[in-house]
């Protein structure tokens, strides 16, 4: 078997496995951010605790980064359709709408295990921190700072025509940017500084 006969199985492999596996994935997921979703917002306990207000907008920017992020990448890779390449203002809004929920789950996920280490400790006035209103003006604060953020991807994405394969992408026109997002908002504020938190959080609490 020539080289080219293996990539093309590989590549023919790889297309089954982003439709079969990416599709489980999105339906699973979407349905059961819905269904938390809709577990904290119908039950009086979890509306009045702040973690379960974390958890739910968790839940719901994750349905977002799925329906964004995730099923855009079925469609390109398991069935060659690329609406990015098609719409300017998908290409510019994709990214920019995914990264700001993977910011928002994430800090989400961050603030929920704070909470419970205020919630469980023993010093009174550190539980006075686990309350509805520091969730809520919390929760706008930093929802309010990753779309400022992530308004990058709206300026620097574009559309643009590639000489080699003829095709439409949506890229980013901007060196430095494109260094920044690889070397910190990746790594560091994806990566490593929300793995920090929830371990320090989680050991003490």
């Amino acid at each position: 078997m020539s080289s080219s006969s293996i990539a093309t199985s590989l590549a023919v492999i790889g297309q089954q496995i982003t439709i079969y596996c990416g599709i489980s994935i999105l339906i699973a997921g979407t349905l059961g951010g819905f269904i938390l979703t809709i577990v904290f917002l119908s039950l009086q306990i979890f509306r009045q605790s702040s973690c379960a207000f974390y958890l739910t907008i968790m839940s719901i920017v994750n349905i977002g980064q799925l329906l964004t992020g995730l099923l855009s990448r079925i469609m390109i890779t398991g069935f060659s359709i690329d609406w990015t390449a098609t719409s300017l203002f998908y290409c510019k809004f994709r990214l920019y709408f995914a990264n700001f929920c993977a910011q928002t789950s994430s800090t989400c996920l961050c603030l929920a295990i704070i909470d419970q280490y205020f919630a469980t400790s023993s010093h009174p006035r550190w539980r006075q921190w686990s309350n509805i209103k520091i969730a809520h003006r919390l929760i706008t604060l930093f929802i309010i700072i990753w779309l400022l953020c992530d308004i990058p991807f709206l300026i620097f994405y574009n559309q643009i025509y590639s000489t080699t394969t003829n095709k439409v992408t949506c890229v980013s026109t901007s060196t430095i940017f494109t260094q920044y997002r690889i070397y910190f908002s990746a790594p560091i504020l994806g990566g490593f500084l929300p793995i920090c938190i929830v371990s320090v959080f989680a050991i003490m609490a």
